[in-house]
């Protein structure tokens, strides 16, 4: 694999690109994993040889009013006991900001939503929902972002027809998101205001390290790269006990976001 990271820019804290191609063994721990998604997988002598390979990328902007931005879009491949392969494409992209702004959500989700609809108008609503799902939070109680896409175990109608599909979503990944960085990535902001940048950031790395699928099966494959797996944290961020926005704030807007999903295209 490749790393590429970007640390201390002008407008970007922290970003990373990882391009990885990986062959293997799969462990016992990803496999029961995956088994608990309903694959049936059938090993032989207790192995199972698998590749995978995909594209990932975190963003953390310097300025709180520019979200972050995640996106990932991978294909893997395993063989059986019997020498069958079984194949699926997963990923999606998904904004995570510190202050609500309607119009740059909306622009997001239907640039999203437009990639999705020229293969098939029922992928967005409900790659919308597994986003919004995929990306809970359960001990708080809230979503890591307002959402994007999401999707795993893809196998159907055919191995071309949903490449094509996950090629339309990465190649909206520019066009839902640099547009909301232009506009913003010179605002003026407050300590406060970079305070609960800080906070959020907590959030973020909360759900990387106890839920993300995709940072649970970097470390439990032997021989992975700690530090790419990694590169989705930020440069910093906060943790401060029982930390409560006042009330009607910009701060507990984005909360009431966070907690009760909105749909944004219509």
């Amino acid at each position: 694999g490749i790393s590429c990271v970007l640390q201390d820019g002008e407008v970007f804290e922290k970003a990373g690109v990882n391009v990885s191609v990986v062959f293997g063994l799969l462990s016992e721990e990803a496999a029961r994993q995956m088994r608990s998604r309903g694959k049936s997988l059938k090993a032989k002598d207790g192995k199972l040889p698998f590749c995978a390979m995909g594209v990932s990328s975190v963003i953390h902007p310097k300025n709180p009013h520019v979200p972050t931005m995640h996106f990932n879009y991978r294909y893997f491949e395993i063989e059986e006991a019997d020498g069958t392969k079984q194949w699926w494409f997963g990923g999606g992209t998904d904004l995570t900001p510190t202050y609500l702004n309607e119009e740059d959500a909306v622009h997001f989700h239907k640039t999203l939503k437009e990639a999705c609809d020229k293969h098939d108008l029922k992928l967005y609503p409900k790659y919308k929902k597994w986003c919004d799902d995929y990306f809970y939070i359960k001990h708080r109680g809230e979503r890591r972002g307002i959402g994007g896409i999401f999707f795993d175990d893809v196998d159907s109608p055919s191995k071309e027809e949903v490449f094509q599909f996950v090629k339309s979503c990465a190649k909206a990944v520019v066009p839902c998101y640099i547009p909301i960085v232009k506009r913003h990535c010179h605002d003026s902001f407050t300590p406060d205001e970079k305070l609960w940048q800080q906070l959020r950031r907590g959030r973020y790395v909360e759900f990387n390290l106890v839920y993300d699928r995709g940072t649970k099966f970097g470390l439990l494959t032997p021989g992975s790269r700690i530090e790419s797996i990694l590169m989705s944290l930020p440069l910093t961020a906060r943790w401060e006990y029982m930390h409560t926005p006042p009330e009607s704030s910009k701060e507990a807007e984005i909360l009431e976001v966070l907690r009760n999903p909105k749909d944004w295209v219509h």
